[in-house]
């Protein structure tokens, strides 16, 4: 199993913070936005007097609001075409282990969430990567590409829209294009979506679910931890309008139990959530992302583009060694008492030697908090042994 270039570097940041040095973290998904208090509440004001299982393939209760969030969005699925999962990350593992024998491969754009490559070795999968590039902020490679890596052993294609780790948010022209792939030569289309509510700019989020002609083909993984800032009540769901993929997917769950019970209470409490905390919430990230962008920018040597979605971005620095820069930061390295960490790119790729002058930076904290963290790594790329300048 790979370390996580998210939190392989922990010790380091515990051992900064012993020296009295503050940290930001720039490195993680956990955003600071509070939680709805209608999920808050409901697990204050819980009546339950033993925390049952439940079922398998979660509350049932739940599964019918999640279809008709869905509905909302004019997705037609139904609380039987789903299965409350532990977090995105258990839907992911339970999809690869029922659609895919070991050995088999799936292709990946990359950058991608590193615990993909994580998932795919717990199930035996062979990841093959197709890179996308910095240089045009991440698109979608051509269709071209992707047919050169198909093989007998190709079973499916994962994508995560809005992109983690990069931002990038893909068209649905981008999306179609995939559809091509996956119908001429059959293959599962795994689609993360976790991040569905992060559009920005006036862009649209276009669900794999919506595309015509693979409806079979199509297996959504869904989560609760961003789009509510739920992180800790690790709920998610995989979802598939393909009977024979959920009825495989139910033994993998049967064999798990149950998804948390508590998780789920909050989670369906959550399905109440105003629009006007998703309005707070959007106008929150949108002030973030220009200002760290445009900070960023503003660099000598650093490149990041403009995310469209999610609240993540891929950034190019002048520096030798994305890895050393990310340990040197928190091991060397303070502005004020202060530092950043960071997230060495390197583990978001599957190819050997990409992304060593790229990071994973994520806008989660507040404005307040970014200018001090845009400071410190502003200084840190002026005195920092590997620049590259």
């Amino acid at each position: 199993m790979p370390s996580s270039p998210i939190r392989k570097l922990v010790p380091f940041a515990d051992a900064a913070k012993k020296r009295g040095v503050k940290v930001y973290h720039l490195n993680i998904g956990q955003p600071d936005i509070p939680t709805p208090q209608v999920a808050l509440d409901a697990i204050k004001n819980l009546s339950e007097t033993v925390i049952e299982y439940t079922h398998s393939a979660g509350n049932e209760s739940y599964r019918k609001g999640l279809a008709e969030y869905y509905q909302n969005l004019g997705i037609d699925i139904s609380s039987s075409d789903m299965i409350i999962t532990t977090g995105g990350s258990e839907a992911i593992t339970i999809a690869f282990g029922a659609c895919l024998n070991p050995g088999e491969e799936v292709i990946i754009p990359e950058p991608f969430y590193a615990n993909y490559n994580s998932f795919a070795i717990q199930t035996g999968v062979e990841v093959k990567p197709i890179t996308s590039s910095i240089s045009n902020d991440f698109g979608l490679p051509p269709i071209a590409e992707f047919e050169k890596l198909i093989t007998p052993k190709t079973k499916g294609i994962v994508i995560c829209n809005p992109n983690n780790p990069t931002g990038y948010l893909y068209s649905e022209k981008e999306l179609e294009t995939l559809a091509t792939i996956v119908k001429k030569y059959d293959l599962y289309l795994f689609a993360d979506e976790v991040y569905r509510e992060f559009c920005y700019d006036g862009h649209s989020h276009h669900s794999c679910l919506s595309l015509k002609g693979i409806e079979q083909n199509v297996v959504l993984f869904d989560s609760v931890s961003k789009r509510y800032s739920m992180c800790g009540a690790r709920v998610g769901a995989l979802i598939s309008r393909n009977r024979d993929v959920i009825t495989a997917c139910l033994k993998f769950a049967q064999a798990r139990l149950c998804p948390p019970a508590l998780g789920q209470i909050a989670s369906e409490a959550a399905l109440k959530t105003s629009k006007e905390y998703f309005d707070g919430v959007y106008n929150e990230y949108i002030e973030r992302r220009n200002f760290m962008v445009k900070a960023l920018n503003e660099m000598e040597g650093v490149y990041c583009p403009t995310p469209k979605g999610a609240f993540y971005t891929v950034v190019k620095l002048p520096i030798d060694d994305s890895d050393k820069f990310a340990q040197w930061l928190l091991e060397s390295f303070e502005h004020k008492g202060q530092t950043v960490m960071v997230a060495p790119a390197t583990g978001f790729y599957a190819t050997k030697g990409l992304g060593k002058n790229e990071v994973r930076i994520a806008y989660v904290l507040k404005k307040e908090d970014l200018k001090s963290a845009m400071e410190c790594l502003a200084e840190a790329l002026k005195v920092y042994p590997g620049k590259t300048l």
